[in-house]
């Protein structure tokens, strides 16, 4: 069996011409998972969309509602950066119950990578930046809740600072926010992780990777998770048209080989989404968003 892939067709949603969201990047990247056969038939599992009552484990009723019902005002939607339609309003339901299958997988066979997810500045009563529900804070709820975990670790690596996610997981013990990010980026006012690392505009491949080992060792020991959610946003790339740091693509691969490595070798389900990625061309932000589940193929070869 190859490494667990989750896809949904909804993940996309039209959007106007010229939009600066990539949306048609997550059919891309599955076309490219297709193509080099990391993606197939037997791996490949398609998420009932999160239902309201799922999503208010992140989310305040009346939030969900608005969404839902598509009554949320026009500002909301400004300050979301995504018009509300019937297609958004499946795209942001799929890719939530795409990220808790894909954490119900990862329990089962150790890994399991969602092409989708990673929708961090979502908070509990509103969206932000692209990000409508809080994909990961809702399945990192429903672990905890359901006893299928003791404690669970957000190692977030995009570029942005995982807001939402510090806001809506602030009291929730036993779920530790760890979010790797460029200081002088959105948002404007940061929220507070229960650990937060800013770097410098410009920061490379060999900065990068030496902090990140350095975390990752102590956060592995001293938060002693036993499972693990990985935001892997690929707007750290130093071509990314909303990012500020320089790595290439060559270190976006180490990137993802030193996390999954490490949690594989700690024996730590990881269930990974791939975060945002502003590329100059689709084509480009789907190849590496690629990096994440060919680092998953290679770390975990009895599944591919």
């Amino acid at each position: 069996m190859r490494v667990p892939i989750v896809y949904h067709p909804n993940y996309v949603a039209p959007l106007p011409a010229e939009h600066r969201f990539p949306m048609q990047k997550f059919s891309k990247l599955m076309e490219l998972l297709v193509a080099d056969g990391l993606a197939t038939r037997n791996n490949t599992s398609q998420p009932a969309p999160a239902s309201r009552e799922t999503l208010k484990l992140a989310h305040t009723a009346e939030y969900v509602s608005a969404v839902c019902e598509r009554t949320l005002d026009e500002r909301s939607m400004r300050r979301i950066g995504l018009p509300l339609t019937d297609a958004l309003v499946r795209r942001s339901r799929a890719a939530v119950g795409g990220t808790v299958l894909t954490a119900y997988l990862a329990l089962e066979r150790g890994i399991a990578c969602n092409t989708a997810g990673g929708s961090h500045h979502a908070f509990s009563d509103h969206g932000s930046g692209f990000c409508v529900f809080n994909d990961v804070a809702v399945a990192a709820r429903l672990l905890v809740r359901s006893e299928r975990v003791r404690r669970v670790l957000i190692i977030d690596l995009d570029v942005h600072q995982g807001d939402g996610s510090a806001e809506i997981l602030r009291s929730v013990d036993r779920v530790f926010t760890f979010s790797m990010h460029c200081a002088a980026n959105f948002p404007l006012q940061k929220q507070r992780s229960d650990r937060d690392i800013e770097l410098s505009v410009g920061s490379g491949d060999e900065e990068y990777l030496c902090t990140l080992q350095e975390q990752l060792d102590g956060l592995l020991s001293g938060v002693a998770p036993d499972f693990v959610f990985y935001n892997a946003g690929v707007d750290t790339h130093h071509d990314d048209r909303l990012g500020r740091l320089a790595l290439t693509d060559e270190g976006l691969a180490a990137r993802e080989e030193i996390v999954i490595r490490r949690c594989s070798e700690a024996g730590i389900p990881l269930a990974t989404v791939v975060g945002g990625g502003y590329a100059r061309t689709v084509d480009d932000v789907a190849y590496r968003h690629s990096l994440l589940h060919r680092a998953a193929a290679r770390v975990f070869p009895s599944l591919a």
